[in-house]
């Protein structure tokens, strides 16, 4: 009897030592852009598995909740992180909208976030606790630019603006600077909605203006209808797009073939894993989910790495203020992605790859660095 007491207060004692601290993940679990959640969920989870507790032993418990891509939703998501759960820093919103509307509440209440690919340059600004794992619209626009001038010898584009989305205009914006700055012309400018489904009209405005290329960065829902919409049309231009399209598993559903020769600049693609943590990570998604890693899953996992990381610079004394402070010195950090470095602007100095897509999958074409 004596032994059991004994051994139930060694188990007490045990158990007391280590504290769990929240990071609190609001993701599209559901709704019309579900599938990017799902697949950032997935690298978010292995980059768990991999690292579950801080180096002081404190155990990383992720509190998931859904905001279904909306607005709204996501400041009741970010607002329950906060008052319900306590968590100590929050993964999210994902996308640009969303992340605008999460920004200027974890400002206020000093909480730590990253948001895995809001690309959008607001999302950021003058904010010391909102940070992104991935690179911004500036450079994605430019990088899309130089390669539809310099790869594609595209002199004329056409341009696809999803009017509802703040990451749609803002990359526009900026391919459009960049591409006129290189010597291109853009001669129409076409505008879409977010859950639109006939693009007929837009389309055969495109093929009477007879670009070199229709530059769409739009989300892959709709330009999987486009795509398919366009083969019915008999149009064969090339598409290039943001990443928003990297949702391959709805654009070849809906697309079917139409998708093939969608090119996209993107985060990551597996065949350039630049680290040696990339290739571990790609080594156990394989075998934990039996698909290539798409690039919003490592962009997932370095937003929980860069977390993790900075809340192990807190010693035994994890606060929200900590991991905040330390997440804008976040120096050469081994991420799936890249080495990563933040500085105090939140915004990350990372390369980018241009993926090309056939039967499905995204096959790796270049690598543009900063």
């Amino acid at each position: 009897m004596k032994q059991i007491i004994k051994l139930g207060l060694s188990a007490v004692l045990a158990t007391s030592l280590f504290a769990d601290i929240k990071i609190g993940v609001i993701m599209p679990l559901t709704g019309a852009i579900a599938g990017y959640g799902q697949m950032t969920k997935k690298g978010i989870d292995l980059a768990h598995e991999m690292k579950p507790t801080l180096k002081n032993g404190d155990k990383v418990k992720l509190v998931y909740i859904d905001n279904a891509g909306d607005k709204a939703q996501s400041a009741n998501a970010v607002n329950r992180a906060i008052d319900k759960e306590k968590v100590v820093a929050i993964i999210g919103a994902l996308t640009s909208g969303n992340s605008l509307v999460v920004a200027p509440i974890v400002k206020k209440a000093h909480i730590p976030t990253v948001a895995p690919v809001a690309t959008n340059p607001r999302v950021t600004r003058a904010n010391p606790y909102m940070n992104r794992a991935c690179f911004i619209d500036p450079f994605q626009g430019k990088v899309a630019a130089k390669f539809a001038i310099k790869n594609l010898n595209a002199k004329k584009a056409v341009v696809v603006i999803d009017k509802a989305q703040a990451y749609s205009a803002g990359l526009a914006k900026e391919f459009i600077k960049a591409y006129t700055k290189l010597g291109g012309k853009v001669i129409k400018r076409v505008v879409i909605t977010s859950g639109d489904k006939d693009f007929k009209a837009v389309l055969s405005t495109i093929k009477s203006v007879n670009p070199d290329i229709v530059y769409a960065p739009i989300y892959a829902p709709e330009m999987a209808l486009m795509l398919k919409q366009a083969k019915m049309l008999g149009i064969k231009k090339q598409f290039l797009a943001g990443d928003g399209v990297s949702d391959l598993k709805t654009l070849s559903s809906v697309a079917k073939d139409a998708s093939n020769g969608l090119m996209y600049s993107d985060h990551f693609n597996e065949a350039a894993a630049p680290t040696k943590l990339s290739k571990e990570f790609v080594s156990k998604y394989h075998k934990k989910y039996n698909e290539a890693v798409p690039s919003f899953a490592a962009n997932g996992a370095d937003s929980y790495f860069v977390i993790v990381n900075a809340a192990n610079k807190c010693g035994k004394n994890v606060t929200n203020e900590c991991i905040a402070k330390n997440i804008t010195k976040t120096k050469k950090l081994e991420g799936v992605t890249g080495y990563i470095t933040i500085p105090a602007s939140g915004n990350p100095v990372k390369s980018a790859v241009i993926n090309k897509v056939e039967n499905g999958q995204a096959v790796y074409e270049a690598t543009v660095n900063p």
